[in-house]
């Protein structure tokens, strides 16, 4: 499935992807192959890591796999050893890895929740840290963050995945400040909306719902795609399709009345109970399936009524909103 006209030419560029063995991770990686760069991926787990390589190497790329857990410094410090060794530079890193984990506060086990934090918050952190001595050395680099819109707005009964997109926004937009004088080093911010991916089969469960993916959901390879845009023309912040800027504007205008009731609505569907608590993939590496997209509620809609739905769906936020106020 093409989701471009024109494939950008990348080839010699060098790029990590972390999370890169299924979702948005590996959609990206495919883009990134299709453009001809040399393509470094890496996750926790072996098995869906040489997949994601077989594949990238399918479509002609460039490509190895380096086992890593961004939230180890020194299983980071190991990857951007392993990625010099292709051509003496790294042109783009991809930060991407990421895990969630659902329900009321106090009922995720503590490890879990600290867990959430080390892979978002301290993996961003870590690569970061390891990445950008590299890029300036070499005088140039594009670091690019898949935050997701959870960097402007709080997911219902998700508190410490919040924090850890809040904090990882924080934590960019300062190093972009850091960077201002570096003119060919770019720090850039990607806030797109729930991804019709692997992701929400993966996350860890506690709310004893076993949720699908709504069928409004954004398709993982346009997200890739406007990523890989963002390496060849950076800019500090995008919203990669309209509702993930309307939701973050619909939020900055009416903050507690979006959570307050997005969490009414959770606290609804968490009287049926459907599915067994599970700390997903946030302990161990990412069970099957392997691959870019999810499971949906429903059949996935075109682009045209998927991009209807949408905007319904902003709109009908927009006037329960309305009305709440005016109540």
């Amino acid at each position: 499935m093409e989701n471009n006209t024109s494939v950008p030419n990348l080839s010699g560029k060098t790029v990590v992807i972390t999370g890169a063995s299924s979702g948005v991770g590996l959609a990206t990686a495919e883009a990134f192959a299709k453009a001809g760069s040399n393509v470094v991926l890496a996750s926790r787990g072996q098995d869906a890591l040489n997949q994601a390589v077989d594949y990238c190497k399918s479509l002609g790329a460039n490509a190895i796999g380096v086992p890593t857990d961004v939230s180890e410094i020194m299983q980071v410090k190991a990857l951007v050893e392993e990625a010099l060794k292709i051509s003496g530079q790294i042109d783009f890193w991809v930060n991407n890895a990421g895990v969630m984990a659902s329900g009321k506060f106090e009922e995720i086990p503590i490890e879990v929740s600290h867990q959430v934090v080390k892979t978002n918050l301290l993996g961003y952190l870590n690569s970061a840290h390891t990445i950008l001595p590299i890029f300036k050395q070499q005088g140039h680099g594009v670091l690019v963050n898949n935050v997701s819109i959870g960097g402007f707005m709080p997911a219902p009964y998700s508190a410490v995945y919040s924090a850890t997109k809040f904090g990882i926004k924080g934590m960019m937009e300062c190093l972009q400040g850091e960077l201002s004088g570096e003119p060919n080093i770019h720090i850039c911010n990607l806030y797109p909306q729930i991804q019709r991916s692997t992701g929400n089969m993966h996350s860890a469960k506690y709310s004893g719902l076993d949720f699908k993916i709504p069928p409004f959901a954004a398709d993982p390879r346009d997200t890739a795609a406007q990523l890989l845009k963002l390496v060849i023309h950076p800019k500090k912040d995008k919203f990669p399709d309209f509702s993930s800027w309307a939701l973050k504007t619909m939020h900055g205008i009416f903050p507690k009345i979006l959570v307050n009731t997005a969490s009414s609505g959770m606290r609804l569907l968490m009287q049926i109970k459907d599915g067994e608590p599970t700390s997903g993939n946030v302990l161990i590496p990412s069970a099957s399936p392997h691959q870019i997209y999810g499971e949906t509620v429903l059949p996935v809609p075109s682009k045209k009524t998927k991009m209807a739905m949408g905007i319904g769906l902003v709109l009908g936020f927009g006037l329960i909103l309305l009305s709440g106020r005016k109540s």
